[in-house]
């Protein structure tokens, strides 16, 4: 590896160990076995090395939450509850090992006044994350994703993703799971016109 992939693998390791406040620069530098000009030539500040490896993080958690479909392991069909459940119980299953990493973002989102740069960063790569979570409901490729499905949908499948990561990292035991959250979907599109 290069020192720009040295640099973001020492990231990665330093922001799941010490998160990102408590991250330094010379943490990443002794870690990542580079140095300190290093960082400003191939990223140009710390905090954008550090949101890069988050949404290195993030991607890797996104490939955990695949329920299979390229090799055959969903049954339901796209856009049905069955596949909504489904994916909910891929993601719910993925989150033990995914701890840190959640921990992290949650992290990011307490400190985000103090962190003005590092959330205008994450700000922009949400658009990522809405996109990415789509295919799996949907079964659309990412690449062929108009712009209002990424908006909308996207949009509804991060919002609850996030309350999710909250709730499970609250206290796990009573966070939602993959078949109460459908059934509450099919009571609310049941509901939808009522009164």
């Amino acid at each position: 590896m290069g020192h720009r992939e040295d640099l973001l693998e020492g990231a990665k390791r330093c922001l799941l160990e010490k998160g990102f406040v408590r991250t330094t620069a010379r943490d990443i530098v002794k870690v990542s076995g580079t140095n300190l000009a290093s960082i400003g030539y191939h990223y140009g500040s710390k905090d954008a090395l550090l949101v890069q490896a988050y949404v290195s993080l993030i991607e890797g958690l996104g490939d955990s939450f695949d329920p299979g479909w390229g090799a055959g392991d969903v049954s339901a069909p796209a856009g049905s509850l069955e596949r909504f459940q489904e994916v909910w119980a891929s993601i719910i299953r993925s989150l033990p090992e995914s701890r840190a990493v959640w921990m992290l973002s949650l992290e990011i989102i307490v400190n985000g006044e103090r962190l003005q740069e590092v959330r205008k960063l994450l700000a922009e790569a949400q658009e990522q994350g809405r996109s990415g979570i789509v295919p799996m409901f949907n079964g659309v490729p990412e690449d062929e994703l108009d712009k209002e499905t990424v908006d909308t949908e996207g949009r509804f499948y991060q919002t609850l993703l996030n309350g999710l990561m909250v709730q499970w990292l609250f206290d796990p035991d009573s966070a939602t799971t993959a078949e109460r959250l459908t059934e509450g979907l099919r009571r609310v599109i049941g509901g939808v016109g009522e009164g």
